[in-house]
């Protein structure tokens, strides 16, 4: 009997997992096909002057914010630092204040391409994967 109710936690604990994974890949699959349907133009680098911060979408896509402009920001893999506040990795830069695609990292995780964003459109990206009225 304990054996089918170990059964039975297991097979529920791994249906709420792949829920959870399948959203998250939905929410990527959003950004991805935002990308393409927007047409962003992929930057090679971008100039930074002054502080920054940034909007988390997925653990793979950030909107990072500069005074005056906003990029999207793709990781060559997910990037759990982002959430991690006590393991802050150095970023790697080869400029102090140029951030280049595929070689410089923001909190040790690889940026893997970089798009410029207009305001319109970080507003729409920040929507993804929100539901009706829950950001308030």
């Amino acid at each position: 009997m304990r054996a089918i109710a170990l059964c039975m936690a297991v097979i529920g604990l791994a249906a709420c997992a792949g829920q959870e994974s399948r959203e998250v890949n939905e929410e990527e699959q959003a950004v991805r096909d935002f990308i393409e349907v927007r047409g962003l133009a992929e930057l090679n680098e971008i100039r930074v002057r002054d502080s920054a911060g940034w909007d988390k979408i997925t653990g793979k896509f950030i909107i990072y914010n500069t005074r005056r402009e906003s990029f999207l920001f793709v990781f060559a893999r997910n990037c759990y630092e982002l959430d991690d506040n006590t393991n802050i990795v150095a970023d790697i830069r080869h400029s102090p204040n140029i951030i280049n695609a595929r070689f410089d990292t923001l909190r040790g995780c690889r940026i893997d391409k970089i798009y410029a964003l207009t305001e319109a459109e970080v507003a729409e990206l920040l929507q993804i994967g929100e539901g009706p009225g829950s950001r308030n």
